[in-house]
């Protein structure tokens, strides 16, 4: 009779009884998660779930018990909404604009199928983003045409390569800008093609300069808004409304960046522009970002003469930049629907917002201060929108990021500060939630 074999050591390494990937990947939970994530995503926390076990950081049976956890807890993305208690509306590092319950709607109704770029009665092609561009011109009754690209920066590249090409490019020394993250205008001018024509000084430009060098050679001229900085002291800029007659008389398309988004002034922002009132001063073409003062999705916008628009339109460039459905969704709600929330916080009550924010200090033991909210994004600059926040511990900071609810606030003179301007009211009791789950953490003590 034979022997049977002895068990080596082998037959009872643990790590034999870790769950083979094929059996984990066929339970009916990791299948329909699957469908959700991915394969490559789910088979990563199969294999991440496996070495934990083959590590001895967990056991062999409880495999399957980590994946479906991590499955359940894993979002589909790994961005992270979040609650800005900053008090700066358009917080770039937040996603600038948020978005709309209409718009939201339109996200959602877009994702699938759509006919963004067909016409459903005559079966034909059509022109894409049709309801966009309709909404734009309703919202900004000063345009002829209107045309979406991706973003702002791109609206302003666009125009450049389309109308100057290897031309000159004529804008005042002032208005040489750099934005957020070291990102120049005058390089993205350059990029194109065009030649960079600098005429006055930092701080003073007249209308003269600008004559001087306005020839054949002049693609277009550019006036920048300059949002996020004010020049005071000895000044001198030249208006819309000045350069519109020179520019025409010499036949040089005349573009205005506003970069803000408003289409129509705001009381709130006196020296703030907008689209209407530039086009209505002369301006042959202006450009506006969509996620900014407009509060709809990242888009750059373009409103003015027809033929202009056209020529943008069929420049090969166009192509590269144009925006897609879910944005065209996006900002056609935004126009088309209520007031956005970026205007509703902009508008915010003082009164309103100090009861708010006392009713939050008694609820969360923290002090009500005076606290003034600001517009963001490179809108509004210098401009102060009075208001109040609540003063907590500044330990409490980091566990407020972090926390299940993220609730971003800011730090300053040695204090935590929460200022609601930005947040729905009917999130106010999440911020308590939060404040509580912080200190529950046990880093920052009372």
């Amino acid at each position: 009779m034979p022997v049977p074999p002895q068990p080596g050591p082998q037959s009872t390494d643990p790590r034999r009884r870790i769950p083979r990937t094929d059996h984990l990947l066929a339970h009916p939970d990791v299948v329909a998660a699957t469908g959700a994530m991915g394969v490559r995503v789910v088979r990563g926390i199969v294999r991440c779930a496996q070495e934990r076990a083959r590590s001895g950081q967990i056991e062999p049976e409880q495999v399957l018990d980590e994946v479906l956890g991590a499955l359940g807890e894993r979002p589909a993305a790994s961005l992270r909404p979040v609650l800005n208690a900053t008090g700066v509306i358009v917080h770039t590092n937040l996603g600038r604009a948020p978005l709309a319950p209409d718009a939201r709607e339109a996200l959602e109704d877009a994702a699938g199928y759509t006919d963004v770029e067909f016409d459903l009665a005559t079966g034909a092609r059509a022109r894409r983003g049709a309801g966009a561009r309709a909404a734009l011109l309703a919202a900004c009754p000063e345009a002829e045409d209107a045309l979406v690209v991706n973003n702002g920066a791109a609206a302003l590249l666009l125009a450049i390569a389309a109308l100057a090409g290897t031309d000159e490019v004529v804008l005042s020394r002032g208005e040489l800008i750099e934005i957020g993250a070291g990102f120049r205008l005058p390089d993205l001018i350059t990029s194109a093609g065009a030649q960079l024509s600098e005429v006055g000084t930092t701080n003073r430009t007249h209308l003269a300069d600008f004559a001087e060098v306005l020839g054949p050679g002049t693609g277009c001229v550019l006036r920048i808004h300059t949002s996020n900085y004010r020049v005071i002291g000895f000044t001198s800029t030249v208006e819309v409304r000045e350069l519109a007659g020179p520019c025409r008389e010499a036949g040089v398309p005349l573009l205005a960046d506003l970069g803000s988004g408003l289409l129509a002034p705001e009381p709130l922002l006196p020296d703030e522009p907008d689209a209407g009132t530039a086009l209505r001063d002369g301006a042959d073409l202006v450009i506006a970002s969509g996620d900014k003062l407009l509060g709809g999705p990242q888009a750059g916008i373009l409103l003015g003469r027809r033929d202009l628009i056209a020529r943008l339109a069929r420049h090969p460039l166009a192509r590269a930049v144009r925006a897609d459905k879910l944005t065209l969704a996006a900002l056609e709600a935004t126009l088309a629907g209520p007031v956005p929330p970026v205007l509703e916080a902009l508008r915010t009550d003082p009164e309103a917002l100090r009861e708010r924010s006392l009713l939050l200090a008694e609820r969360v033991g923290g002090r009500l201060v005076p606290h003034d909210g600001r517009v963001g994004g490179g809108g509004g600059a210098e401009v102060p929108l009075p208001g109040w926040a609540v003063a907590l511990e500044p330990e409490l900071a980091g566990p407020l990021r972090t926390g299940d609810t993220a609730v971003v606030a800011t730090v300053r003179d040695g204090r935590c500060l929460l200022d609601l301007r930005c947040i729905p009211s009917q999130d106010d009791g999440r911020v308590v939630e939060a404040v509580a789950a912080a200190r529950a953490q046990g880093r920052a003590p009372r």
